[in-house]
């Protein structure tokens, strides 16, 4: 019997094994179903023996499919043996009562999708946790000031908590989609070869689907239709592409002329082969390589949607790779982000060094509107700010030892009519960030519980 109370590892999930055993339990319950409803003629003793008899032995339904060519008959046959082993000679085989009324997708699909909600229960658990990580941290780095870029340029002060929370409403975002798919997915079916119920009663279905946390499907043709099935892989290529963003952020700030943070370093880890100073943010980009694996992998869900009129299986060989591989590499993703970001290490005498490399130039927003506020027109206020600003660009460009910084500048300029407190407040980076506790207020009533 499988175990709905224990978490499985991701890996395991898909395996045959696993598979299998969610496969004895729909054929047990659909027939326990049969007893509890009276139908056919099976009684509840024997129900009760083909729970207390049924196994499989994967090892010998491998044998029975190279010659049958068919994984549901042979996995049949298999668990039939088992059953029917212990009957006293001339007694009837409760094994003939198995399947009945059934056709394989009723068993496949039913069980693929009590597959896919235990696998996002653990995306579900990894997602949370990874963002109850950013919320903490968010709050952490609160007041750590960095510079905000834009187009991969200085644009203007912010804090390195807001990348956290930033990250944070995201995953936030990510689990009510894990949600949502989860259930959109939780769909069972027994209902025959074209969905007709032609051979079994729809209670069965009924009754199956609700013992394993499953709803039964309202219409099925033979199969499950794979948009439930789209929809979930859209779902993982989304909260895959967070991560993704995630780690691609910390990638670009480990840069050795940027080195505002730094995924952990184990001891005794090596970064090259050839160069002992590397220290590359191997984990990161690992976690990029496989964001590309699940995204380029909903495409195969999306073209598993339309099948031949009521079933064919072109989508099942290719479900069977991409199902397990996005599952499996997300909650790995998971798992190398939630060690990352938890550890993350950070350099703040660095952050505020590369806020004041551009000598003032991302106070230029504040020094524009102080000049409207002095009664000139945004378009000469825009020259004054733009000819210094590019003078003083100039000489950062050419690491001139002799250049000013940009407040210099005005200062120097006529034109500019603003006053040394006027200036000492403009260029203070604090200045931008007056209403931050805006971000925060709200952050804190992010909840991933």
């Amino acid at each position: 019997m499988i175990d709905r109370y224990t978490r499985p590892e991701m890996g395991k999930i898909f395996s045959l094994e696993n598979k299998y055993a969610i496969w004895q339990e729909i054929e047990v319950l659909a027939c326990e179903a049969h007893a509890e409803l009276g139908l056919n003629g099976i009684t509840k003793e024997e129900a009760q023996w083909i729970r207390d008899h049924a196994k499989f032995n994967k090892a010998e339904v491998d044998e029975i499919e190279a010659v049958t060519n068919h994984d549901v008959i042979a996995f049949l046959t298999n668990m039939g043996s088992y059953i029917d082993a212990d009957v006293p000679e001339g007694k009837p085989r409760p094994s003939r009562w198995v399947h009945y009324g059934m056709t394989s997708s009723d068993l496949g699909d039913t069980a693929l999708c009590y597959q896919l909600v235990q696998a996002t229960d653990i995306l579900i658990e990894d997602c949370r946790k990874l963002g109850k990580i950013c919320k903490r941290r968010a709050f952490e780095e609160r007041e750590t000031l960095c510079v905000g870029r834009t187009h991969g340029i200085h644009a203007e002060p912010m804090t390195f908590g807001m990348k956290f929370g930033s990250w944070a409403w995201e995953l936030k975002r990510d689990l009510d989609r894990l949600q949502d798919a989860r259930n959109n997915v939780a769909f069972g079916a027994i209902s025959g070869a074209v969905g007709t119920y032609s051979s079994i009663d729809p209670r069965v279905e009924e009754y199956v689907c609700e013992r394993l946390g499953l709803v039964h499907d309202p219409l099925s043709t033979q199969v499950i239709s794979r948009d439930h099935h789209a929809y979930l892989a859209g779902v993982l290529a989304t909260t895959a592409a967070t991560c993704e963003r995630i780690a691609t952020e910390i990638r670009n700030l480990q840069r050795t002329d940027t080195l505002e943070a730094e995924e952990p370093f184990r001891k005794g880890q090596k970064g090259s082969s050839a160069m002992p100073h590397k220290r590359n943010p191997i984990t990161l980009e690992k976690v990029c390589g496989l964001s590309r694996v699940v995204k380029a992998n909903a495409q195969v869900a999306f073209d598993n949607v339309a099948l031949w009129h009521e079933r064919d299986i072109s989508h099942s060989s290719a479900e069977r790779v991409a199902q397990a591989d996005s599952f499996i590499a997300l909650d790995h993703m998971f798992t190398c982000l939630n060690r990352i970001v938890d550890g993350l290490i950070l350099y703040p005498a660095q952050m505020l060094a590369n806020l004041n490399k551009t000598r003032g130039l991302i106070y230029s927003s504040k020094v524009l509107l102080a000049l409207v506020d002095t009664g000139i027109t945004r378009e000469d206020a825009y020259k004054i700010v733009q000819s210094n600003a590019m003078a003083t660009w100039h000489e950062v460009q050419q690491c001139d030892p002799n250049g000013t910084t940009f407040r210099s500048k005005l200062e120097a300029d006529p034109a500019c009519k603003l006053t040394a407190e006027q200036l000492d407040k403009i260029f203070d980076p604090w200045s931008f960030l007056g209403r931050i506790d805006t971000v925060f207020d709200r952050l804190e009533q992010l909840d991933f519980d």
